[in-house]
């Protein structure tokens, strides 16, 4: 009889999280890329004409891409940090659609009217921040493939009830053997006197009463 000792659950294998994470940073690196490519490093933080199909972007906006790109890469390595990584799209994507909805009007109260459009923000640009920010909940919430681990070397036999039944026939055999040889030992005495009786009753008769 075996029995497991220490089985635990253990989240194995590539989750969907890394998944999601390891391709949405390639998107966003790849489409970083090419808004360097179209736009070029001129009037970094400033308007450009040329975007990437109904989306506007400047060289800011571009390098933003990248960086996002690059860290997704990095956190999909690892299914907690493919997590960390959704939350961060969450909130920062989060935030860039509120800032895209006060710069076009929909939101009355800006309080960042200050700052301007650094990023050359559109109106395409805000909700596709919205799906972004979607995604990363999504990557975030997304549960894990789990699967219970029972390690080999704390797979342990139990031959307790092998050695008690031994024991028990040691001592069964024990017992048996032990009175047998007494009743022997008892015979080979009362032969041995049985022998010699007659012997030692003629040496005691006296000689002149032997006819």
């Amino acid at each position: 009889m075996t029995h497991a000792k220490g089985a635990r659950i253990r989240v194995r294998g590539l989750q969907p999280a890394q998944v999601l994470a390891g391709l949405a940073g390639i998107a966003f690196l790849v489409v970083g890329i090419i808004g360097f490519a179209r736009t070029g490093i001129g009037n970094f933080a400033g308007h450009h004409d040329a975007g990437f199909w109904r989306f506007s972007g400047n060289p800011l906006m571009s390098l933003v891409r990248v960086v996002t790109g690059v860290v997704g890469l990095l956190l999909a390595f690892g299914s907690g940090r493919a997590r960390t990584f959704g939350w961060l799209l969450f909130i920062f994507y989060g935030a860039l659609f509120v800032w895209g909805l006060m710069i076009d009007g929909l939101i009355s109260t800006n309080p960042f009217a200050n700052a301007g459009n650094p990023m050359d923000l559109g109106r395409a640009d805000t909700w596709l921040h919205l799906g972004v920010a979607a995604l990363g909940l999504l990557i975030a919430v997304l549960p894990a493939r789990r699967t219970i681990l029972v390690p080999e070397d704390e797979v342990v036999d139990e031959p307790t009830v092998v050695e008690q039944r031994t024991d028990r026939v040691a001592d069964a055999d024990r017992t048996d053997t032990i009175p047998a040889d007494e009743p022997r030992r008892r015979s080979f005495l009362r032969r041995n006197q049985t022998e010699r009786g007659p012997e030692v009753a003629r040496e005691e008769r006296p000689p002149g009463l032997a006819h």
